[in-house]
């Protein structure tokens, strides 16, 4: 696969190249990276011929992006935009008739559910709630909707409006909470739920399946329709939930699955109370007699592996179907017999698709470079999304076999054609204890062998993640390559997708086993690469990157010319008691800060900072409640005390990540200025 992945690419590159050989060229920038339209929420018409999707632009006047839906054949024929309304539209749905489609749309003022035909003409209103809705699913025969609304828990959406509106009319603006979470990600809790409610297509009022629950679907902050279907009678629905009458929620990660009738006239049930880790992503089978989802082992642990686990349905046996395969997956779609899965998993610092044997459990690679995404079926084949390190995410179709690999769309080939990237490779290097670990370079635009090259030494967050394959629309290399820099991406024990062993290894190691591997990996990058200047090297990263940053700073002082730290810790024990998910520093520190204080003090970065003498820019948002702004604060304040040359960007607007465009234009301007002050003589 990897020959006609590269052949497919070069294909690509080589037709815009020659059919826009008067096009002048830049180098790649911010602006570039936000000019890239957005391909997402990809759905297969029944009969396998259409796929229709959402494309977000970014409108940098009005500081945001739009979104509305598009329509193309499975064959890559007759793309065209379905939607033009200037509100948002997106997360479209099929009828059966392979004709109409539903979707959500907040043209009106709220976001609700609205129907269209793929002929085109005015889109017609579905829904009227009083309440935004989101993550809309449709029953198998095209019957009924679903979709959520926060509701306070017992109450109606009319009520829960009326409560609304009664508060912002209180003059007093306190909140009283009995129990955590007070703050999730970067939202204050006011009591509302995330409900799923069940109405007919052409029906009036909906139903909550989930009346009186105490939980959340999908899981937020990041949960989406994945985690919630339609049983393949219609009559009942299945979804991912946390009850939090059973757990305190900031310190479990129990999800499970729940069976609720779609007329509301049973309590929800649970179909995996025997697992006390992660259950979710229901699918079924094609003949509806096998329900298969995702699951974890260990409760408390976020990063564990997820399994394809296998229900007959209704209640039928349960097996796990991958045991046995050391991958995650994140995403799968049945074949038409049943028999395989098409699934996503990170792999060696690729996102590969796989097809897995669900009797044998064998896996085998069908597209195995680049990031796949939300693979589905259409007839014969396969449909997906995949960028990587030079494009964005395109749609693709594939044989099962991996045969006949061919883009669906290139909507981004304009874009991608005007401005010069940098080429890329990936390389193996001998890391902590001699075990072999992989990094990823990027070359800078322009690349001249003879000429010597600053490095930007990228370290990415988690710190169960990865700097891999992909095109990335906040962490992008291309950003620096276009800047004149080389990139260093390694991914260090700890980093997903080579297997649970090397991920699991960063528990209580946080500054150990991953400084070691940053520590050899740039050392090698050096060394392979003599255009590299090793003397003009800076180390950039956020969350646990920016706790990295800190950590070497006091550890390996004399590396870098210059820092730059986003949303990084410096304190881990009060980083314990100001975080929100408070199941993430127990597992990874095993334990709370009083029951095992060594595990947050023995690589802690603030008993080092008397070592720290390195510049270092400080970024941190307002509304960051993973890592609280009081964390940046502190590095700075401390950096400042030290006399040591440093500079703090501050966003009253943005949460753990920077989201809005023109701060994202800020970003990167403030980034690479500060690394063209310290390592461009």
């Amino acid at each position: 696969m990897r020959g006609i992945c590269t052949v497919l690419l070069a294909t690509l590159v080589c037709s815009i190249a020659f059919g826009e050989a008067s096009l002048e060229t830049h180098p790649f920038g911010v602006r570039d990276m936000l000019a890239m339209e957005r391909i997402s929420e990809w759905e297969v018409s029944p009969n396998g011929r259409w796929v229709v999707f959402t494309i977000r632009t970014t409108d940098l006047d009005a500081d945001k992006g739009r979104t509305d839906l598009w329509l193309v054949g499975t064959h890559g024929e007759s793309l065209r935009r379905l939607t033009t309304h200037p509100e948002a539209d997106g997360a479209a749905r099929w009828l059966p008739d392979n004709d109409t489609l539903v979707f959500l749309s907040s043209r009106g003022g709220s976001s609700q559910v609205w129907r269209i035909g793929t002929g085109g003409g005015e889109a017609q209103q579905v829904t009227r709630e009083p309440l935004d809705v989101g993550n809309l699913i449709v029953s198998r025969d095209g019957r009924r909707i679903g979709y959520t609304m926060d509701v306070f828990p017992g109450t109606t959406p009319q009520e829960t409006k009326e409560r609304l509106d009664a508060i912002s009319q209180s003059k007093a603006s306190g909140r009283v909470y009995d129990r955590a979470f007070v703050r999730h990600w970067d939202t204050w809790k006011d009591g509302r739920r995330s409900h799923l409610f069940v109405r007919a297509l052409d029906g009036e009022e909906a139903v909550d399946v989930m009346k009186g629950m105490d939980a959340d679907t999908p899981s937020k902050p990041f949960g989406g329709p994945e985690e919630m279907t339609f049983t393949p009678d219609g009559e009942g629905v299945v979804f991912a939930a946390k009850d939090a009458s059973q757990v305190l929620e900031p310190v479990s990660t129990n999800y499970d699955l729940y069976y609720a009738p779609v007329d509301g006239s049973a309590a929800p049930k649970n179909l995996t109370r025997e697992n006390a880790a992660w259950d979710t992503n229901p699918v079924f089978s094609p003949d509806g007699q096998t329900l298969a989802y995702l699951a974890m082992e260990r409760p408390g642990y976020e990063s564990d592996r997820q399994r394809i686990v296998l229900r007959g349905w209704p209640d039928g046996r349960t097996r796990v179907a991958t045991q046995d395969w050391d991958r995650s997956v994140s995403q799968f779609c049945f074949s038409s017999d049943g028999r395989t899965v098409f699934a996503t998993a990170a792999n060696l610092g690729q996102k590969s698709l796989f097809q897995i044997d669900l009797q044998s459990g064998l896996a085998r690679a069908v597209v195995a470079e680049g990031s796949v995404q939300s693979p589905a079926l259409a007839g014969s084949r396969v449909v997906f999304g995949m960028s990587n390190l030079k494009w964005p995410t395109e749609l693709y179709s594939v044989r099962p076999d991996g045969g006949g690999l061919r883009y669906i769309t290139r909507v981004n080939a304009d874009a991608v054609a005007a401005a010069r990237m940098g080429d890329y490779e990936q390389f193996t290097f001998a890391g902590w204890n001699k075990e072999s670990v992989h990094c990823y370079i990027v070359k800078p635009v322009d690349f001249d062998a003879e000429k010597k090259y600053p490095v930007a030494f990228l370290i990415h967050g988690g710190p169960q993640g990865s700097f891999g394959n992909s095109f990335h629309y906040r962490w992008n290399p291309q950003a620096y390559a276009g800047a004149g820099y080389a990139c260093v991406m390694v991914d260090f024990h700890g980093s997903t997708g080579y297997g649970q062993a090397f991920c699991d290894s960063i528990r209580d190691d946080w500054g150990g086993k991953p400084l070691v591997d940053l520590q050899r990996g740039l050392s090698a990058a050096l060394a392979r690469y003599p255009w590299m200047d090793g003397q003009r090297v800076a180390a950039l990263g956020a969350s646990y990157g920016g706790y990295m940053v800190n950590w070497i700073a006091g550890k390996w002082p004399d590396r870098f010319r210059c820092l730059v730290n986003h949303d990084g810790s410096l304190d881990e024990r009060i980083g314990y008691l100001d975080t929100e998910e408070l199941w993430f520093p127990e597992w990874e520190h095993m334990g709370t800060p009083w029951d095992n204080p060594s595990g947050y003090e023995k690589h802690n970065p603030i008993n080092l900072i008397k070592h720290w003498q390195t510049p270092m820019l400080v970024i941190h948002g307002a509304n960051d409640f993973r890592v609280p702004d009081t964390q940046g604060l502190a590095t700075f304040n401390a950096l400042q005390r030290r006399g040591i040359p440093s500079k703090m960007l501050y966003f009253p607007d943005e949460n753990h990540w920077v989201l809005k465009p023109n701060n994202s234009i800020q970003w990167h301007e403030t980034v690479i200025g500060w690394l063209d002050r310290w390592l461009k003589d």
